[in-house]
């Protein structure tokens, strides 16, 4: 790996395995990357210790690293349908124990959305099995967990996404690409466009990635790997809207989970 290469964390999700795929193997020009991949959560903490260079990070987490941090408009998660949804045994309403996938993700905050509960955090390809053993009442699924809830014998209850965009009438913004402030100037402009031109690559060649994708999504059924990638990569990979973005960041703020913007730090790389 290049010495002038920036580190950049994102997750082993296929979502970002296929998007960032050609640029972390080269294909694209403007920047030389060292890939770093972990959980969405982890990433969340690894952002508040300003640990990578360029970081994928939870919507709902970025208010704690605002301050190192600034967003990137290519690369992200966002769109309709997409949202997380809460599951259990049964039909019931939302209440009890409810797994989420960490309390700094964009799925606990939506879950603000349908009142206040007792939750316990967890990762989120656990969620699943604690529904089904009672150790938790609901659960909060994310990532695959949308295509696989039904066949392990779980009753969808809620759609986060759903209420989110019924409430606020946007595309919900899951997650984004921030680099630290201290780069952006130099670095922020390129690594934005070799995100869109790896996105645009994978559009182009999606079967590219394959090995890369499979390499990291373990025992994922290959359906719904693929049914994954359609889901959550899309126009606002390529692009985030960023009204979208402005309207769950202050709706976070006045829901006391982000602290007050700095009016010095802007949102958005300029």
């Amino acid at each position: 790996m290049a010495d002038d290469a920036l580190t950049f964390a994102f997750s082993p999700c296929p979502n970002d395995t296929f998007a960032f795929h050609a640029l972390v193997h080269g294909l694209v020009p403007g920047v030389r990357v060292q890939p770093q991949l972990d959980d969405i959560e982890a990433l969340n903490l690894r952002a508040e210790r300003g640990e990578a260079d360029i970081t994928k990070v939870s919507m709902a987490a970025y208010g704690r690293v605002r301050q190192h941090y600034v967003l990137l408009r290519a690369g992200g998660a966002a769109g309709f349908g997409v949202g997380p949804i809460v599951v259990a045994r049964t039909k019931c309403a939302v209440g009890g124990r409810v797994a989420i996938p960490g309390e700094r993700t964009t799925a606990a905050l939506l879950l603000r959305l349908l009142g206040r509960f007792e939750t316990v955090p967890m990762r989120f390809d656990r969620i699943e099995d604690a529904v089904l053993s009672g150790d938790v009442d609901c659960g909060v699924l994310i990532h695959e967990g949308r295509f696989t809830y039904e066949a392990r014998g779980l009753t969808l209850i809620a759609d986060l996404g759903r209420v989110w965009e019924t409430t606020h009438q946007c595309p919900l913004p899951l997650a984004a690409i921030a680099i630290r402030r201290d780069l952006a100037d130099t670095w922020g402009p390129r690594v934005d466009a070799a995100l869109r031109a790896s996105v645009d690559y994978a559009f182009a060649q999606p079967e590219a990635s394959a090995a890369y994708v499979a390499a990291h999504a373990q025992e994922m059924d290959p359906d719904v790997t693929r049914r994954h990638i359609a889901l959550y990569v899309n126009d606002y990979t390529r692009a985030l809207d960023t009204q979208a973005v402005y309207r769950l960041v202050q709706w976070a703020e006045a829901e006391g989970v982000f602290p007050a913007a700095d009016p010095t730090l802007p949102l958005f790389l300029a």
